[in-house]
């Protein structure tokens, strides 16, 4: 006691020379400077054991803000001195959320004036400020010198970016963060969301794949900023100590997962697809094994440290070849993948004490992941470009032997299976008062001309035929070429016998004149059959039978003329 009461006297002059002063001029005190370090292997040392080693206590080694990864405690020394003009009004904040456990204590004259438990495992309820941080307000009086010793211990990095901060810079600065956060979630959710959208809509297993990258990738951000046990599993402490790890073995396997898929997932006897499907596999057993607490938290982070960047490793011949030929896939990954790198690079290098801790180093990991997720559905957007390309080519495709089949390949008119289609459709819809006529025509004097100028001539002639009746008939109305020179035109919405007749006349007139084929002028006339639905006839089979065999009544009674086939008609062969 008499040794605690010689300090208490003693520490003004100390303080004097090392002390963090506290001023209301300045809101935010910069402590690492004046921070001491004392590890405790034992575990067993109490505040009391501290405050008698207080000479033990040695400046850190590396950049201001960690510690690195350390397996036992560690306490840590923090004179302040408060000015006689400040208000009192301070807060000790530490900014990384997932600490699990910091015992703060606050010494005047060598007695403890005021005890705090912190630490993402305590309840969330018993936090002395419902914050995302760790924080408490420091019960220090304006003039007076303090000890803060804290005693910390985690399962990961040691990373100790502490501060005192006024309330009101403590708040602001809060809301900024929870803001950020806000921010960056809701955009990685957006992307979530998204992604499960297409794969319902496209079926495509590559959208699940990065629905599974992104929520491990998501919920390992959700934890290490805090914002996990503050809203999603508050007072769960089982899922507080195994989030980071189950999460980065989600982002891991869903990693394998779309990379494979990516650049090989056209190939199935791929080796590259079979070994990154291996290395999901893996991932699942290691995420089971650890939520049964097999592995230990610091045997799954040496873990995932390296399977981590497997899947990059992996996939970056493949990326390469692909950025050669042009593939944009292929450059997306590969800058993805820089950016991976530098932002590890990065949090190893704070880590390890090789950087200092500030907002960029502190959010250097979400800052490259959430542009990972950015660039990962960039390559979702050029999938599905190629397989809206692949649909359209497949249609054109199927389009074009569609009117391969139906088509005729000179004129461009259907053929006889195309005009069934178009009549079955029309008959259904035909009634006594809404007629359907259907012409066979025959070109008179075809084959002289075929004869004397050849067969590009008569090809010619044949679509000069096809332009000529279509600009006679309506635009409803379908012209058809049955072969050689033999032509069908169908026309419904007739209100009686008398307009049928009235168009076989107008087209019958049209051939009148003569077509001009470059310096080729040619005479052809047109002999027209038709029949009538329902009243003639109420199948196709049939009604074209009846027109043809008009037609040909037509032919052998002189040629260039119209004649109706009402039944009476003998049949002719079609």
């Amino acid at each position: 006691m008499t040794a605690l009461l010689v300090l208490g006297m003693a520490a003004p002059q100390v303080w004097a020379q090392s002390a963090t002063l506290l001023t209301d001029e300045a809101p935010v005190a910069a402590v690492w400077p004046s921070l001491t370090v004392m590890p405790d292997p034992s575990r067993e040392l109490t505040v009391h054991d501290v405050l008698g080693r207080l000479a033990a206590f040695e400046p850190p080694s590396g950049n201001s803000g960690t510690l690195g990864v350390r397996t036992e405690p560690v306490w840590l020394r923090l004179p302040v001195a408060v000015s006689p003009a400040s208000d009192g009004d301070w807060v000790l904040d530490i900014d990384y959320p997932v600490l699990n456990r910091v015992d703060v204590y606050l010494v005047a004259g060598g007695e403890v004036v005021q005890q705090v438990r912190l630490g993402s495992l305590q309840p969330f309820a018993e936090r002395p400020m419902r914050s995302r941080s760790h924080a408490a307000t420091l019960a220090v009086k304006p003039g007076g010198h303090y000890e803060v010793l804290l005693r910390v211990e985690t399962r990961g990095a040691m990373v100790l970016p502490i501060r005192l901060m006024k309330p009101a810079e403590w708040n602001s600065t809060a809301l900024n963060e929870q803001l950020l956060q806000g921010i960056l979630t809701g955009l990685a959710l957006c992307l979530l969301i998204y992604s499960l959208a297409q794969w319902v809509n496209l079926r495509e297993v590559l959208f699940v794949q990065y629905a599974l990258l992104t929520t491990g990738s998501l919920l390992f951000s959700v934890h290490l900023f805090g914002l996990g046990t503050q809203y999603l599993w508050r007072d769960l402490p089982w899922v507080e100590a195994h989030a980071a790890g189950l999460s980065a073995l989600m982002a891991t396997c869903g990693s394998f997962l779309f990379i494979s898929q990516t650049l090989a997932g056209d190939q199935p006897r791929s080796l590259l697809l079979k070994s990154m499907r291996g290395g999901a596999m893996l991932c699942a057993l290691l995420a089971l094994v650890y939520a049964l607490d097999v592995l230990s938290t610091p045997a799954i982070a040496a873990i995932i440290s390296i399977m981590g960047l497997v899947p990059a490793l992996m996939g970056i011949p493949g990326a390469v070849q692909r950025t050669l030929r042009g593939d944009a896939v292929g450059s997306s990954l590969l800058l993805a993948w820089l950016v991976y790198f530098v932002a590890t690079a990065i949090v190893i290098g704070v880590i390890r004490g090789w950087l200092p801790v500030n907002f960029w180093t502190l959010h250097s990991f979400q800052f490259g992941a959430t542009l990972d997720m950015l660039l990962f559905m960039r390559v979702l957007g050029l999938r599905t470009k190629a397989l809206r390309i692949q649909a359209v080519s497949a249609n054109r495709e199927r389009d074009a032997m569609r009117s391969l089949a139906h088509t005729d390949p000179l004129t461009g008119l259907p053929n006889r299976r195309g005009l069934n289609m178009a009549l079955n459709t029309a008959l259904s819809q035909c009634t006594p008062q809404r007629m359907l006529a259907l012409y066979v025509m025959d070109l008179d004097g075809f084959k002289p001309v075929n004869d004397q100028h050849g067969h590009d001539v008569g090809d010619e002639l044949l679509v000069a035929v096809t332009r000529r009746l279509q600009r006679h008939v309506r635009q409803s109305d379908v012209v058809a070429r049955l072969g050689g020179d033999e032509f069908v035109v169908m026309t419904g919405e007739l209100g009686n016998e008398h307009q049928a007749h009235e168009l076989g006349q107008k087209l019958l007139e049209a051939f009148r004149l003569p077509f001009s084929l470059g310096s080729v002028q040619v005479e052809v006339g047109l002999t027209i059959g038709y029949a009538l639905a329902p009243a003639d006839s109420h199948d196709a089979v049939g009604l074209l039978k009846l027109a043809d065999a008009a037609m040909y009544s037509g032919k052998q009674g002189g040629k260039f003329c119209l004649r109706r086939n009402t039944g009476d008609l003998p049949p002719a062969s079609v």
